[in-house]
């Protein structure tokens, strides 16, 4: 499995919790996600049915404005691609 899972942002959550990170403060967020497909550089284009249109939560860190918008896409790691495929949580992906 070579591919990456991808969906678009449907909700923010913002935590308390905030890094520095190149003289920047850092936002712990969690991002609710819609999948959709894989990543356009996957030959395999659609994911199987049963996680298709899931909501996971993706935790990243957020720093400018447009880390915040709705409707953009995000891509997951391979890491959380595969979790997500074998229905298991992780520390940066869960539902």
């Amino acid at each position: 499995m070579s591919g990456r899972l991808q969906g678009v942002v449907i909700g923010v959550e913002r935590t308390n919790e905030k890094r520095d990170f190149r003289n920047k403060k850092w936002r712990k967020c969690v991002y609710t996600i819609e999948l959709l497909s894989f990543s356009k550089r996957t030959k395999q284009r659609q994911i199987p049915h049963l996680i298709q249109e899931k909501k996971v939560k993706l935790v990243r860190y957020a720093c400018y404005d447009w880390h915040y918008k709705i409707g953009t896409k995000k891509t997951l790691t391979i890491e959380e691609t595969i979790a997500v495929l074998k229905g298991k949580s992780t520390e940066t992906v869960f539902w």
